[in-house]
């Protein structure tokens, strides 16, 4: 029991035990024994071990698209501020797709900002601001390294039968990161406004 009832005169006192301890249950990189989703461990280990590297690559985009949105600056302010927030809570959704699918198949997921920066293949952007093309730049190598991960991904959870595994892969991270990335190459495009013939 989480709660302690002590009583003190007529009045009933709830002590909370906040100094719990536990061992873990659940060492990262393993899976549960058992599923009755139909795979078999290995199958289930291997898909764990590609998910937790594309979500700890998604995590690191993610959060370089709040960076990006809290200090892009110039005469597109406005329009990147709105479209980097906008690709943030995309990839917020992505990135609880691709946990839940771990925990699906029995896995343990990458949590915590530390562990990921050791994991993902995303390069750190500075901790200081960067003019629009550098991050734009960045943003969209870090795509391409999600992309490629799906690719991987879909194909290897596809030769191993596993469907929701190769579903997620290429129908939400896939897509979600080829559509965002053409949305940032078009600012990069060199386009005049007006053009006199």
């Amino acid at each position: 029991m989480a709660v302690a009832m002590k009583k003190t005169g007529n009045v009933d006192m709830i002590t909370p035990h906040w100094h719990q301890k536990s061992a873990e249950i659940q060492k990262f990189g393993e899976v549960v024994k058992d599923s009755p989703i139909g795979l078999e461990e290995k199958v289930r280990a291997a898909s764990c071990k590609m998910l937790n590297q594309v979500l700890a690559d998604s995590m690191a985009l993610r959060d370089m698209y709040k960076k990006h949105h809290w200090q892009t600056a110039g005469p597109t302010f406005n329009q990147l501020h709105l479209l980097f927030d906008k690709h943030y809570d995309e990839q917020v959704l992505l990135v609880d797709a691709i946990a839940e699918r771990i925990q699906i198949l029995g896995g343990v997921t990458v949590a915590m900002g530390s562990d990921v920066a050791e994991m993902t293949k995303v390069p750190h952007p500075p901790k200081g601001k960067e003019e629009v093309p550098a991050q734009l730049s960045r943003l969209i190598e870090a795509h391409k390294i999600v992309i490629a991960d799906a690719h991987e991904i879909g194909k290897k959870a596809d030769d191993s039968g596993d469907d929701g595994t190769n579903d997620l892969a290429i129908s939400q991270v896939l897509r979600t990161n080829e559509l965002q990335s053409w949305f940032l190459m078009q600012h990069l495009v060199e386009m005049p406004l007006v053009e006199v013939r």
